[in-house]
Order: structure tokens, then C-alpha cells, then sequence
């Protein structure tokens, strides 16, 4: 006979701060999980609240309008009959914790506040919580009075426990939990809790989403249960996009998931837990039940209700099955994620559309290409039924009747770019740009600034100066780099222009958010002019890498129809800051750069990844590189990063604020926390480096020439090879 239970993960796509769209999703949830018949709801971690609120955690207000919501929640009829388990800030002993409220029928069963908090990557919370350090106790958390008006009690359990209903047994995790490696689901499991919470806001990395997954999936493997991860979605105000994605898994196997990259603001993921599969599964493996048997118990909280209905009501149940997880490639994986999120940004700070600087280079156009996957995953939401996003799309296009059907229509009303051409720019990029902009859909133009470039040498010039020169017309590197950025600023200046004027121009209201097109690996080398046309109001691909870039435009050329995309890729990436040559380009990235995109991808890695400093970079690098470079020339390109890494450490603090993708971002602003003033000789760390070359060029030497003679033995045993054989 089974024991058949339904069971809710929703996922939410909250707003740091919005206390009233926030209720109104939590509501929301808490009745389609109702009405999909599940008795217990796990949400996103501090969904009242937002999670992203940052500092305003330390604002009175903050715990104030959390209560005020939890209030609101606890009176509405249409939230009784389940157990609901929320997130919020809230204040026990004049400590702030970051809390799940559990709550049944208008009374509070249980507040449980988070054991291990993460401070590492974009996390920093202990900056405003403070992680319950007393396992296994529970005391009295006395209610403030708006609340006891509407539950009648004075004081509810607050710490680490278990509740426990009349067939099964509960236990809450808050994201991190999950991660540690100590993680309370083992004692808790061990001690006869069947269901796990976990309250998440895992934001989007590349390459991440299958960790998370396997993290699931493991914590019921060895010790058996049921796991619902509830993830929070959208951006909440900050540089994350919080990728969805709730799971459920029973058994060590995942049997439900949610979408990945999605716009719904609320989805309700429910499954069927037979939790005699559960009992089986444990007292199966002996070696468990003999560990469960001496398990130090957790305190217990007894709930007076049932999380299965009727014997015969669970028997026409089917119960939940174990399912392939999808799993985005890279491509698919930066085709959605910053799309969700450049949707999120445009629809909450209520502009009309973007404005791109569209240069006809590789990071321009995966800037287009994504902004027109957006309009892709538009339409389809709009296709589906979502009334959200088309209210939100009439609302950016000004016009209360239009549905978006067609991507690129869709593209062309809210998607401006401008090729910003000087007498140094080919035919090659304009003509590449306008036809990215025409296959994406965008409203384009092409311009010559060079009027603006020339007035500014003269305002120089009037000042009793002598007119500057270009380095291949005679002129210093000063000279060339000073002709080089004026022309870089002054696109960002008319970036800015065009966009709070271009809707003006056309009779329409509002203005445009500006997008950056920098990538991280040109960010970590400080390969761009401060407060240039990369100086934007966001970013969506300042964090992911040239490397991964080329791929994605490969995936759009055929994803997107877009084949002139794989003729862009076959160019090599440049500027267009410097004189042509015959009409051709003179200048390319790399050859500025002193080094190659995939080597500024191995010295990103290394630096922030591995933590590595110059010597222990070069020492990694020598054997990592042995096969194209002498220890020599591996030190070389070693102190020449870092140099050039010192040297432009300052423009980290200006970076536009860019959509976070990758682990070796180096945006100072809240991901890489370094100092921006460094003494760039690194006369310590190079003397080191100097020491260790010389028995390492011999050793590398030796390496070439036992090589070279394998070589030669080899070709001589091919020459005594009978021709028969």
C-alpha cells in the first residue's frame, strides 16, 4: 500500500525591494500549488523580500515590510490547507538572520534560520546575516504584534529542527546548505526526515547548471528522501540572472524540473512522492539503517496534518519518475541567459528599447544576437499564452493593441544600433554591420564622426599646441594613443546622444538604455579606452570570454539563419583606431594586446580561479605551454599580463555593469575585490620568476632534444623496414 503525497518547488522571479509584486507571485504560487493538489510549498530564498537587497538589509524598513507581507499572507484564506514555507529577513535578539517561515492554517508552525551562510563569488552575507550557530536547539521567538492579531500566538520555535506531520517528517535547507560539506541533509535523514526543502538563489555561471542538478540528485542518494529546490529566476536588480531551474528528486534520481532561462514569473513545480518508495529505499541498504539507529535526534515539532489525502485518492495518483535532465549547452546557455535578462532590465527600468554601437566586429554582434534572442523568447512567451510579457511588451513599444509575432518586428522597434565610422574604419566592418543589423531585425544607421573627431583636436590646437599625429604618420605613441581613445570617447558620447534622443525623433516617449560591448578578456587586460563606447548602462557580455563568443556566434549563424555571422569570424578582431593601409585594416587586437585571446582566457583562469599570482602562474604555465613556448618565452608573456594588468587595474572600477557569466570576471564592482593601484614591475615577483629560469630552460632543452632523438631513431628503423612487410 503506498503513502502518496504531492509536493510543490516554486520558482519565482522576484525583484529586490518590490514587497507588492513579490506578495502578489508568493500568492500566486501558493494557489496553483493548491490547485495542482500539493499540500506543502517551498519558494525561492527571501522571495518576500527580494533577495538582492543588499545594505537595505541593515534598514529597519526592510524587516518591517517583510513582516508586513508575511502579515498578508497569513490572513488570506486562499493560503490555508498547506503547509507554506517562505523566505524572509527578520531580527531574533537584535540579530538579523535570513529566515524560512513555515506556516499552516493562519499560525506559524516553525521559523528556521540559515546555518551557513556564502560569502564567496557574487555572496556576501555575512555582511548583513548572521549564520544560526546552535544545531539541533530551538528556543522562543517572540511575534511582533501585527502578527499575534491575526495568529494568536505570543511566541514560535525559531532554530534547527523537524517538523513532524501525522505521516512523514520535514526538514528545511537554505541554498548554501546544499553546497557545504558538512550539509545537514545526512543527520537529518539519518534521523527519519523523509522531505527536504531547499530555498535557493543560485545565480547563472556558465558550465553551472549540471553541478546543480547533480548536487540534487546526491543529496538523496546515499541516504534516500525527497529534495525540492526551489531557485529564484530573473534579475532582482543586480548583475546575476538567477536561472530558475527548481528541482525535485527522490532516491538519488531527479523526477521533476523546471524551466531554465525562462520569463514566467511564476512556475509551480509539483510531483507525486509515493514515501513508502522512500521507507524501502533506506531499509534496503543496511549499512544506513545501522547509522540511523545511533543518529543523535533533531528537536520535533508536531504538526496536526496529513500531507496524503485518502487511501483512495492516493492510489489514483502515478507516482513521480525518474526523467533525463536537460542540460544547455554553452551556446544555448548565452543565447537565454543574458536574453532573460536584458528583458528584465528593460521592463523594470520602463525604457522604450537598447541603442547599440554596432561596430561590425565580434563583440557588437553577439551584443545584436542576443538582444534578438530576446526577441525570440518574447514572442514564443507571447505565443504561449504569458499575459505578463505581453503587457510588458505593449508597454515598451507604446502601443496598447500590438503583439509581437515576429522576432525580427519585434527587434526593429526597440533594438537601434549606429555604425560610428571615422576615416580609419573599413567598408569591410560597415558593410558587416549593416548586414548583422538587417538579418537581427534592428533599426539601423550608418554615420561619420570624423567632424566630431576633428573638432576636438581643434579646440587642442586653438589652445596653442601642436597639432598630434598618428604614430604611422610620424607621431609618438602618446600622439597615437591620445588620436586613438578621442576617437573611442566620442563614440560614447554620441552613443548617449542618439539614445535619449532617437524615440524623440520619431514622436515617441521615453529613451534608450545604452548597451556596453566589452568582453571579460579584454576587461582583464584593460584592452579598451576608459569611458569608451564600452561604457554603457549594462552590458550583457562584460563577463564572458572571446573564446566562448566565436562559439555562440557560430551557434546564432545557424540557430538564427544568420550565415554572414561566419564570415565576421574569419576576420580578425580589431579597432579601427589607427590609419588604414591601402584601404585595409593595419591594426588587429591581438597584435595590440601582445597576446592571444586564448592565452588571456588561460591568464584569467589562473589569476582569479586558481589564485595565482605571477610566479605561481608561470610555474603552471611552463608545463602548460611546453609544447609552444620556452620557459623564456612563457616568463615574457607571464610578466607582460601582469604588467599590463596593473597598469589598467583602475579602469575594473568603471566598468559598465555587465552580466555575470563567468568565474575569472574581473569586474571590481562586486565580484573581484582587488586594489587598482599596483606597483607594475612586480620587482619581487619577477626576481623570483628569473631564479627558476635557468634550470628550467635546461630541463626544457634536454626534453626538445630526447625528442629530437626518438625522432631520428625512429626514421631509421623506418628505413631498415623490409619493403614485403
Amino acid at each position: 500500500m503506498g503513502r502518496k503525497v504531492v509536493l510543490a518547488a516554486c520558482t519565482l522571479n522576484q525583484w529586490a525591494m518590490d514587497f507588492t509584486g513579490n506578495l502578489e507571485r508568493i500568492r500566486k504560487s501558493i494557489q496553483e500549488a493548491k490547485a495542482k493538489g500539493a499540500r506543502l510549498r517551498v519558494g525561492p530564498e527571501l522571495e518576500i523580500s527580494g533577495y538582492g537587497c543588499a545594505d537595505h538589509f541593515l534598514e529597519s524598513d526592510t524587516l518591517l515590510h517583510s513582516w508586513q507581507v508575511l502579515a498578508s499572507l497569513l490572513q488570506d484564506k486562499t493560503c490555508t490547507d498547506i503547509i507554506c514555507d517562505v523566505g524572509m529577513p527578520l531580527m531574533h535578539k537584535n540579530v538579523v538572520y535570513n529566515c524560512r517561515v513555515v506556516f499552516l492554517n493562519h499560525k506559524i508552525l516553525l521559523i528556521r534560520p540559515k546555518v551557513a551562510n556564502c560569502d564567496d563569488g557574487n555572496y556576501r552575507e555575512t555582511r548583513w546575516f548572521i549564520p544560526w550557530p546552535k544545531k539541533r536547539y530551538i528556543e522562543d521567538h517572540y511575534l511582533p504584534r501585527m502578527i499575534t492579531k491575526i495568529t494568536g500566538q505570543d511566541t514560535v520555535p525559531f532554530g534547527d529542527c523537524v517538523l513532524s506531520t501525522r505521516d512523514t517528517a520535514i526538514a528545511s535547507e537554505t541554498c548554501e546548505e546544499l553546497w557545504m560539506p558538512a550539509s545537514s541533509h545526512i543527520p537529518l535523514g539519518l534521523d527519519g526526515v523523509e522531505i527536504f526543502t531547499n530555498a535557493s538563489a543560485s545565480y547563472h555561471e556558465l558550465r553551472k547548471v549540471t553541478n546543480v542538478m547533480d548536487l540534487v540528485k546526491s543529496a538523496t542518494s546515499k541516504n534516500g528522501g525527497v529534495y525540492l529546490y526551489a531557485n529564484q529566476r530573473g534579475c532582482d536588480g543586480e548583475r546575476m540572472y538567477y536561472f530558475g531551474g527548481s528541482h525535485i528528486a527522490m532516491n538519488g534520481e531527479l523526477i521533476a524540473q523546471g524551466e531554465l532561462f525562462s520569463l514566467s514569473e511564476v512556475e509551480v513545480l509539483t510531483s507525486v512522492i509515493d514515501l513508502e518508495e522512500i521507507r524501502h529505499y533506506r531499509n534496503s541498504v543496511r549499512s544506513r539503517s545501522t547509522a540511523a539507529s545511533k543518529q543523535e535526534p533533531y528537536p520535533r515539532i508536531f504538526v496536526d496534518f496529513s500531507l496524503s489525502g485518502s487511501e483512495g485518492h492516493d492510489q489514483s495518483m502515478p507516482s513521480g519518475e525518474k526523467i533525463e535532465p536537460k542540460t544547455p549547452t554553452v551556446d544555448e546557455e548565452i543565447a537565454r541567459g543574458p536574453a532573460c535578462w536584458l528583458w528584465d532590465y528593460l521592463r523594470r527600468s520602463k525604457q522604450g528599447g537598447f541603442f547599440l554601437p554596432l561596430s561590425g566586429g565580434i563583440d557588437s554582434c553577439s551584443v545584436a544576437c542576443i538582444v534578438h534572442s530576446m526577441c525570440r523568447i518574447v514572442v514564443n512567451a507571447v505565443k504561449n499564452g504569458d499575459e505578463q510579457v505581453l503587457i510588458d511588451a505593449r508597454r515598451i513599444v507604446n502601443d496598447e493593441e500590438y503583439t509581437p509575432k515576429d522576432p525580427q518586428e519585434f527587434c526593429s522597434r526597440i533594438l537601434h544600433t549606429c555604425y560610428l565610422g571615422t576615416e580609419n574604419s573599413s567598408e569591410e566592418t560597415k558593410t558587416r554591420a549593416e548586414v548583422v543589423a538587417k538579418a537581427v531585425g534592428a533599426s539601423h544607421r550608418s554615420v561619420v564622426i570624423d567632424a566630431a573627431v576633428e573638432a576636438i583636436i581643434t579646440i587642442f590646437t586653438a589652445a596653442g599646441f601642436a597639432r598630434p599625429k598618428f604614430k604611422a604618420n610620424g607621431g609618438e605613441n602618446r600622439e597615437n594613443l591620445a588620436l586613438q581613445n578621442i576617437q573611442a570617447r566620442l563614440r560614447m558620447v554620441l552613443s548617449y546622444f542618439f539614445a535619449q534622443l532617437l524615440l524623440w525623433a520619431h514622436g515617441k516617449p521615453g529613451g534608450l538604455l545604452v548597451l556596453g560591448t566589452s568582453n571579460v578578456d579584454e576587461s582583464l587586460r584593460g584592452y579598451y579606452t576608459k569611458y569608451d563606447c564600452s561604457s554603457a548602462d549594462i552590458n550583457p557580455i562584460g563577463s564572458i570570454s572571446k573564446t566562448d563568443l566565436k562559439k555562440f556566434l557560430k551557434y546564432c549563424a545557424n540557430e538564427f539563419n544568420i550565415p554572414i555571422i561566419l564570415d565576421m569570424l574569419e576576420a580578425p578582431p580589431t579597432a579601427e583606431l589607427e590609419p588604414l593601409s591601402q584601404g585595409k585594416v593595419s591594426q588587429t587586437d591581438e597584435a595590440d594586446m601582445g597576446m592571444s585571446y586564448a592565452e588571456l582566457s588561460d591568464f584569467g583562469r589562473l589569476r582569479k580561479i586558481a589564485g595565482c599570482g605571477p610566479f605561481s602562474m608561470f610555474c603552471k604555465l611552463v608545463h602548460t605551454w611546453a609544447e609552444r613556448y620556452t620557459p623564456s618565452v612563457v616568463s615574457d608573456k607571464v610578466k607582460h599580463f601582469f604588467r599590463m594588468y596593473a597598469i589598467n587595474r583602475h579602469k575594473m572600477t568603471t566598468l559598465t555593469p555587465s552580466y555575470h557569466a563567468e568565474r575569472y570576471s574581473p569586474d571590481d564592482n562586486r565580484y573581484d575585490h582587488r586594489q587598482f593601484l599596483y606597483e607594475s614591475n612586480w620587482t619581487w615577483q619577477f626576481e623570483r620568476i628569473d631564479e627558476e629560469l635557468p634550470a628550467l630552460e635546461k630541463h626544457h632543452n634536454k626534453i626538445l632534444n630526447d625528442r629530437q632523438e626518438r625522432r631520428q631513431m625512429g626514421e631509421k628503423k623506418d628505413k631498415h623496414v623490409d619493403p614485403a612487410l
